[in-house]
């Protein structure tokens, strides 16, 4: 079988079959097909499409290519999350040990940060001792004991992915569709899944500025992810301003704890965990509806079990074991604090999302280059809301800064990121917008 041959079949428009493409992810993986036969084909994905089918032997493909994870040994459903980012998006932190307190089991393999984005691992790595990077023993152990383990990529899971992606990003060919379903669905896949919530996002702080973009994403997720045997379901959540009420690492942690001990609750960011719970829960078979899955995950928090589990899994994992007690102790501070107010009073009317996470990245919440340290203690808390009123009592941030400057910067960005007017301006958007299956 020729690359070359596989490249001019779909150029052509021609559907490759499951051979072809397994050839072809195989010389990804040992380096037997080059890198500009990769990027070729990519373009001619970006210009062609793929079918269905393609799609499906794509992402099992890419999945097959490395270790995939068996849990069989584990007798509880097993279920995972994946977001497709936003600003302000720490629900992983509290989802994942809310699901273990229902009865599933969650090996959550999640991400650094990438652009305007926080990356959840970036969060784990502002505790003490986590590791995000566990061997596949301890890994096992956590999960089967404490039910949940939030851990990083390792090198042996879907590896063709990886130079796949570097690739498409600097061939411009990063935007398909069809590539964009097989990349994040041969990761989460490769985890022994069971079932899969996804959480596709719109808006100013989105990669899918638009609802039209954003439901197509997870239409073709949904698809696949079925097509592929993982039982699937999307919700499509408002990403038009932060999610959280922070903005940044350390202090998205220290939000996330609070949540879960009931100390202080963002409303929005309690309905999206709820609502995906829910589904999860419902894919897994440990709730008949939608409804009965959203009052379990409500007594998870409630009841402190959420809060249990969570502790549990970052001592098993390395972690304080007093952490979900006294974060304040263990969580990076920085330096700079201090209130950001508004030009003028009144009421917050739209806010740029991507914005705020660039500011954080600014900040050094985030990277410029991937190799590139980031500081745990910076970016925002106390982010004012769509209908918040502002004025001299009420803050559109404050911002925790590494130095004077960097905080001066920051005050600029937000107060550029903000629009205020009246209440009347406010426009009533739902944080959940629209459910997503295989038979929609």
């Amino acid at each position: 079988m020729l690359a070359q041959e596989i490249i001019r079949k779909k150029r052509d428009g021609g559907a490759l079959d499951a051979e072809e493409i397994a050839f072809f992810v195989q010389g990804l993986v040992d380096g037997s097909v080059r890198d500009e036969q990769v990027s070729a084909l990519a373009m001619a994905v970006f210009f062609q499409g793929l079918t269905l089918e393609e799609r499906v032997s794509l992402t099992l493909a890419m999945r097959d290519c490395g270790s995939v994870l068996d849990w069989s040994d584990v007798d509880a459903p097993v279920l995972d999350k994946h977001s497709t980012g936003g600003v302000g998006d720490n629900v992983s932190l509290m989802l994942a040990p809310a699901l273990a307190a229902c009865g599933a089991a969650v090996p959550m393999i999640s991400g650094r940060g990438l652009g305007h984005t926080g990356g959840t691992l970036d969060k784990f790595d502002s505790i003490p001792g986590y590791t995000t990077q566990p061997d596949n023993a301890l890994f096992r152990k956590v999960v089967k004991e404490v039910g949940c383990a939030i851990i990083g990529q390792t090198a042996d899971l879907a590896p063709a992915d990886k130079r796949f992606y570097a690739i498409r990003d600097v061939t411009g060919t990063v935007e398909s569709l069809d590539l964009i379903t097989a990349s994040i669905l041969s990761k989460k896949l490769a985890a022994g899944l069971q079932g899969l919530i996804l959480d596709v996002k719109w808006g100013t702080g989105a990669f899918m500025g638009s609802y039209e973009e954003a439901k197509a994403l997870a239409e073709s997720l949904v698809t696949v992810a079925n097509g592929a045997g993982c039982r699937t379901t999307a919700l499509l959540t408002d990403m038009n301003e932060p999610l959280a009420s922070a903005a940044g690492n350390a202090v998205e942690m220290r939000n996330a704890v609070d949540f879960l001990t009931g100390r202080e609750i963002d409303n929005r960011l309690f309905d999206v965990t709820v609502a995906l719970g829910a589904e999860a829960l419902v894919i897994g078979g440990l709730a008949t509806d939608a409804d009965e899955g959203a009052d379990r995950m409500r007594r998870a928090f409630a009841s402190g079990q959420a809060a249990e589990r969570f502790a549990r899994m970052v001592a098993g994992l390395g972690g304080p074991t007093d952490f979900i007690e006294r974060p304040e102790i263990y969580l990076a501070t920085a330096p700079v604090e201090r209130a950001i107010y508004a030009d003028a009073p009144g009421t917050v009317v739209g806010v740029d999302a991507r914005a705020v996470g660039i500011a954080v990245v600014e900040l050094g919440g985030g990277r410029h280059t991937s190799d590139e340290a980031i500081d745990p203690a910076v970016g925002f808390t106390h982010l004012a809301g769509v209908g918040h009123t502002v004025d001299s009592d009420g803050p559109l941030a404050i911002v925790h800064a590494a130095d004077e400057a960097a905080a001066a910067r920051a005050t600029k960005a937000i107060r550029a990121a903000y629009r205020i007017g009246k209440p009347i301006d406010v426009e009533d958007r739902p944080v959940v917008a629209e459910r997503v299956t295989a038979a929609s």
